[in-house]
């Protein structure tokens, strides 16, 4: 097991004062401060999971149970130790940018402000009972490009906090920045290939991948909904509508697909293959289903 000996042989580890053992239970861990993490065993490898805990206690002396969440899957020590290398980055990082946490009262898009962190001059971060996002004064939000920019200044958490740190790098951690190009990549492609300056290959971007499945197939029939058919065994009723751009109001149709055909379906959806699914006008699975003329 390599992992009692990592602190010594890797230098970046070493610099950043992390502690790296071997559970009472035989699994990775390591500390930096009061946050310890750990190395979960599965059969696909393991995950990672942390705790808070005092500084006097012996990492040789944690067990399972001292452990909660799941943070992530690693595929072996080497993803372990890289993954805790990048959280101790991170840490010192966001000691050094200093951030500011206050509390104002302030309406946003998802409710009433409960706590905000304040990044900069005009770049402040909300945090409210169901969601969060920034808020960007006006100045500030013409620091944002045209592709990325949402005119009215809030960007939400999930997604849209990426145009802030890319906006802004100086005021995230690299790790954020990683995390931020990453999400650009996926949802705003096009961007991010005049930002790298290269094409993106299939499979690197989930929001180009969608685009090339929506081009493909904008005259096939694609399914929408599905269930477990009550009155064919091992087959799959299904719903589809013609194209991917749909409206209520579009013409549908049923279908029968083998179940294990429509389990094994891509990311966005299942496509209807005309020379072989044939349209289904039998008893229905689906409650109180109704169908426009087809």
């Amino acid at each position: 097991m390599s992992i009692p000996s990592t602190q010594q042989t890797n230098p970046i580890a070493e610099a950043l004062g992390i502690e790296f053992s071997l559970s009472a239970d035989g699994f990775p861990v390591a500390r930096m401060g009061a946050l310890v993490l750990a190395m979960i065993a599965t059969p696909a490898g393991g995950f990672l999971a942390s705790a808070i805990l005092s500084a006097s206690r012996p990492l040789l002396s944690l067990e399972r149970g001292d452990f909660y969440g799941h943070d992530g899957s690693l595929a072996d020590e080497a993803a372990f130790i890289a993954r805790v290398i990048e959280t101790a980055l991170h840490q010192r990082d966001l000691h050094d940018l200093g951030r500011v946490q206050a509390r104002m009262t302030c309406s946003t898009p998802w409710g009433m402000s409960q706590m905000a962190t304040i990044y900069g001059a005009g770049i402040v971060s909300h945090v409210t009972a169901g969601h969060g996002g920034f808020h960007l004064s006006p100045d500030g939000n013409l620091a944002v490009p045209i592709a990325l920019r949402n005119e009215t200044c809030w960007y939400e958490e999930d997604v849209e906090w990426a145009a802030v740190a890319h906006a802004f790098p100086d005021l995230f951690t690299g790790y954020e920045r990683r995390a931020a190009d990453e999400t650009i990549r996926h949802h705003w492609p096009e961007f991010w290939e005049t930002v790298h300056g290269r094409p993106l290959s299939s499979g690197e971007s989930r929001g180009k991948d969608r685009q090339e499945f929506e081009r493909i197939h904008a005259g096939h029939w694609i399914v929408t909904s599905a269930i477990l058919s009550e009155h064919h065994a091992g087959m799959t009723e299904v719903v589809a509508r013609l194209g991917t751009e749909q409206g209520i109001d579009d013409v549908e149709r049923r279908y029968l697909v083998d179940g294990i055909e429509y389990a094994g379906r891509g990311p966005f959806g299942f496509v209807i293959d005309e020379a072989r699914h044939q349209p289904y006008d039998g008893p229905s699975s689906f409650v109180g289903w109704s169908r426009s003329a087809a």
